[in-house]
């Protein structure tokens, strides 16, 4: 640290902007567009890399208020996480308030799983940043090293950090505990049946019928397990894959439905793109909600697997 506390010393700047890029970096990383469009962009997807820069740089100011034992400045990072918590509310009250423009709900539940998404994000960029620049300031303590070697090590260290952090918050999704075939569309009389199963009995006019026999495709889910029948038959859960479903490939009418006997669920719908395949994937890659998973053995894939073998 320079003696005269007005100016930054050179070795503390490179600290905090190296720190500040990575976590910034790890917020970016962390950012997905994909065909759930969400954070929408470019707006959406501004702010949300703003809010991970100014986590990050609160991460990087750590080291250097310990090491002028500031501690009154810490304190600050008690208003950061308010901050973070109020971003998760403003996401959440948003996404409440497109809720009707939607071809279908997301759901509340999905919803909160969201907005929680994104402030534990910031927490990561926050964290990344931390371990940058705590990697930073011991090699400067420790050992005589070139300031490219530092901005390196701290560099490697912070995004190996952020790949654990990644790993240890990524979220099951439905293929983890289902697989999905294709449904065979039957209609008898005014009720629509799907493999057989009854589905509804308000298919109404003769053009209705073809319409939905031409158009319309049908998915039914499996459970890999009897116990994954749980989460799958969450309301919260089916609302999800409804919305997913719908988002990607429209809809003009929709039907579901559980088989509580068989542990099946059926998604018949008349989609604006008819391509089973992609109804597929999107299903299999819808996460499975927090609010589902209540016992942490519920989902142990791992532990289901050698208890039935």
């Amino acid at each position: 640290m320079s003696n005269n506390n007005d100016v930054i010393a050179p070795e503390m700047l490179v600290l905090i902007i190296t720190a500040t890029v990575i976590g910034t970096i790890a917020r970016f990383l962390s950012m997905k567009l994909d065909y759930r469009q969400y954070p929408t962009y470019p707006n959406g997807y501004f702010i949300h890399l703003v809010t991970g820069g100014v986590a990050a740089a609160l991460g990087a100011f750590i080291i250097p208020t310990l090491m002028t034992k500031n501690f009154t400045a810490v304190t600050f990072l008690g208003l950061a996480i308010q901050q973070f918590r109020e971003v998760r509310k403003m996401e959440r009250e948003s996404l409440l308030d497109l809720e009707g423009e939607e071809f279908t709900k997301r759901g509340s539940a999905y919803i909160d799983g969201i907005s929680k998404i994104f402030e534990s994000r910031n927490y990561i960029a926050l964290l990344v940043s931390f371990a940058t620049a705590l990697t930073i300031q011991l090699m400067q303590e420790f050992g005589k090293t070139a300031t490219w070697v530092e901005v390196l090590s701290g560099s490697v260290v912070g995004i190996l950090f952020f790949y654990v952090l990644k790993h240890f918050t990524a979220r099951q999704k439905v293929q983890d505990i289902a697989t999905v075939t294709e449904g065979e569309i039957e209609l008898r009389g005014s009720e629509l049946y799907v493999d057989g199963l009854f589905v509804s009995n308000l298919m109404g006019r003769e053009e209705a019928k073809d319409w939905f026999l031409e158009e319309g495709i049908a998915a039914v889910i499996h459970p890999n397990r009897d116990h994954f029948q749980i989460p799958l038959l969450n309301n919260g859960q089916r609302q999800a894959i409804l919305f997913e479903a719908t988002r990607r490939l429209g809809q003009r009418k929709i039907y579901s439905v559980q088989n509580p006997v068989e542990g099946k669920i059926i998604i018949a719908l008349v989609p604006v793109i008819k391509n089973f395949e992609l109804l597929k994937e999107t299903i299999l890659l819808t996460p499975l909600l927090e609010t589902v998973k209540k016992n942490p053995e519920l989902l142990n894939v791992m532990r289901s697997e050698n208890n039935n073998g």
